[in-house]
């Protein structure tokens, strides 16, 4: 059985259409995991392309997140948040960074147990976006039944190859795919993030974490440097008023 983890992004949305175009095999079903806390410019190209996908022959399937969400976990104040939340002892001043289990539990858990329900005792082929760029990120699987495959290494397709591909066949670009309130975002991601709709929930999620592990001394941040999120300066150097270096073409004299 071949399962597609589709995660709605460039690459996993990539690889659905070819497989819905004939280009690549096509799978069995196209399973998403979703967090609960996706962009709402990714929920909204989800809801736009689910239906094309199954008209050309991709059985979409979404799962939820178990824990019905960081708010949720939060609000029962069971003292874990699961993301990657940048601390501070309120001792010692000393910073340090919470374990992420947020990908197991919110992700990859669901997709699995989906998975149980339909193979019916068959080995599962699991196809994953990964593309030439990001290549560091192939890992086997870590479970018998399942066996990986990244079909973008095969045919050699970086994130750009994807997205003209998107554009060869006439298809949109996925927006990029992530929580909101990531802690790994850069900063060119939380300026997007700033400037969207999606903004509002993240200044919330930063706002709850505060105090999450305050009984361990611990305050806690979305942000690693470590200050409240709406406070931080998501300026580029350029918007802060120092010069750019590189504003006239090069002449190829450097050192010389």
């Amino acid at each position: 059985m071949k399962i597609l983890s589709l995660g709605w992004g460039v690459q996993s949305f990539t690889l659905a259409a070819m497989s819905a175009l004939g280009e690549i095999e096509k799978v069995d079903y196209a399973i998403h995991a979703d967090t609960l806390h996706e962009s709402l410019l990714t929920y909204e190209f989800a809801e736009k392309w689910t239906s094309w996908l199954e008209n050309h022959g991709v059985k979409v399937i979404t799962v939820k997140n178990p824990t019905n969400g960081l708010f949720e976990i939060l609000e029962k104040k069971k003292g874990q948040a699961f993301i990657p939340l940048f601390t501070v002892s309120r001792k010692t001043g000393k910073s340090g960074q919470l374990r992420r289990s947020c990908t197991q539990r919110w992700k990859v858990a669901p997709l699995r147990k989906k998975v149980q329900e339909l193979r019916k005792g068959e080995q599962v082929e699991q196809w994953l976006g990964i593309s030439t760029d990001e290549a560091l990120r192939m890992k086997p699987s870590d479970v018998k039944y399942i066996t990986h495959r990244w079909p973008l290494i095969d045919l050699g397709m970086s994130r750009d190859d994807c997205k003209q591909w998107l554009k060869n066949h006439g298809l949109d670009v996925a927006p990029r795919s992530s929580c909101v309130f990531c802690p790994y975002h850069s900063t060119k991601e939380w300026r997007k993030v700033k400037k969207s709709i999606d903004w509002k929930e993240a200044l919330m999620a930063d706002e709850l974490v505060r105090n999450i592990r305050e009984p361990d001394g611990y305050t806690s941040f979305i942000h690693p440097s470590r200050t409240p999120l709406e406070s931080v300066d998501f300026r580029t150097q350029e918007e802060k008023g120092q010069l750019r270096l590189w504003d006239e073409e090069c002449e190829g004299i450097c050192g010389i």
